[in-house]
């Protein structure tokens, strides 16, 4: 894995955060089609550039939800 490749899923993370607002892990990978490692390190791209905010799913501890930073 290089920053190249981990550019390219953050793309796709971006891409499908973009288009639903809000998605779960689940959800996000389901868009993707990317996995558990894959979308970790593109949203940690995309969180250390500021573009992506990070919460815990109140419906599901377990769970987190994503969405783009206002202004992205």
């Amino acid at each position: 894995m290089n920053a190249e490749t981990i550019g390219s899923w953050a793309g796709l993370v971006w891409n499908a955060l973009s288009a639903a607002d809000v998605l779960g892990l689940k959800q996000l990978k389901k868009e993707t089609k990317l996995k558990d490692k894959e979308v970790f390190a593109a949203i940690g791209w995309l969180a250390r550039e500021g573009k992506v905010d990070i919460q815990t799913n109140p419906d599901d501890e377990k769970d987190l939800l994503f969405t783009l930073v206002q202004g992205c």
